[in-house]
């Protein structure tokens, strides 16, 4: 059979452990013994076409014709065809022989194909509304392992895990995402919310802080503790005015992390905002 399609590959036994085993330690292989010859290799190979489509690369199919390599087939345990047989990791998996309906071939590819992004992105989704966190983290894991290049799935992977109180996973993630990935803006605002809720871990209670501040405006440490609170309470104005604070004091702390805190919230908050109208300016006179 000739294809020109990119998921299917025809066998020899010269060929067959390159093509074969050493392919399925990139992921699965499905092998087709057939024979051009045989009415349900026919009936077979339209449905397996449309599957590899359909899958878009998630399994290779390769094709060894039995009329040209009988004792090949013959040696690999196959003694009727159509026969499948699934490759993972340089093993043999899975067997299936006959004539099977498409949805059957379906099911049976499918228990060895990992699921595409957008499939584990959606159960992701629905395991959180069942309320089944856990399961949820895990499935947005694995749907971002697949299409790191997705901005939305790290970004409701990150949500999920600050959910579930594990901040310090979630800022490994958004830091570990590809660079074109971290630029996006909406994932940009969730790294810097993420670092406010970590710089409030720990500290202490926020009229404690107001209290510190008052005693000494030069305890900047506190003053960016209680700007992170007031974040996570969402009184961005409050935060914004602690953050100008520390800027006219000391432009410098911790790496400029009063100036890029102050970018952060403006970012979030949008420039059609009220506070950002009237805070920006300020921002300026603070660093000139």
């Amino acid at each position: 059979m000739t294809t020109t399609s990119p998921y299917v590959r025809e066998a020899t036994v010269d060929n067959f452990t390159a093509l074969v085993l050493e392919n399925s330690d990139k992921g699965p292989v499905v092998v087709n013994y057939w024979s051009p010859h045989a009415s349900p290799c026919k009936l077979l190979m339209p449905r397996l076409a449309r599957l590899t489509d359909e899958f878009a690369g998630r399994f290779l199919l390769v094709l060894l014709n039995t009329d040209d390599f009988g004792a090949f087939a013959r040696d690999q345990g196959i003694d009727s065809i159509p026969t499948l047989q699934v490759y993972r990791q340089g093993k043999l998996v899975d067997t299936l022989q006959g004539a099977e309906s498409e949805a059957n071939l379906r099911e049976f590819i499918g228990r060895h194909v990992p699921r595409a992004a957008t499939q584990l992105h959606g159960a992701a989704l629905e395991a959180y509304q069942r309320g089944d966190l856990d399961r949820a983290v895990t499935l947005a894991a694995e749907a971002a392992l697949a299409r790191p290049d997705q901005p939305q799935i790290p970004m409701d992977l990150a949500k999920l895990l600050m959910l579930s109180g594990r901040f310090e996973q979630a800022d490994e993630l958004l830091r570990c995402v590809p660079p074109a990935v971290r630029e996006h803006r909406e994932l940009r605002n969730l790294a810097a919310h993420l670092g406010f809720i970590r710089a409030a871990q720990g500290a202490p209670p926020i009229g404690a802080l107001e209290s510190a501040v008052a005693h000494d405006p030069g305890d900047l440490d506190s003053r960016f503790q209680l700007a992170a609170a007031k974040v996570v309470r969402d009184d961005y104005e409050g935060a914004i005015v602690q953050l100008l604070e520390i800027l006219k004091v000391e432009p410098t702390y911790r790496n400029g992390a009063g100036r890029n805190s102050l970018l952060a919230l403006f970012d979030m908050l949008g420039d059609d905002d009220a506070r950002v109208q009237r805070y920006r300016p300020l921002l300026a006179d603070a660093l000139h």
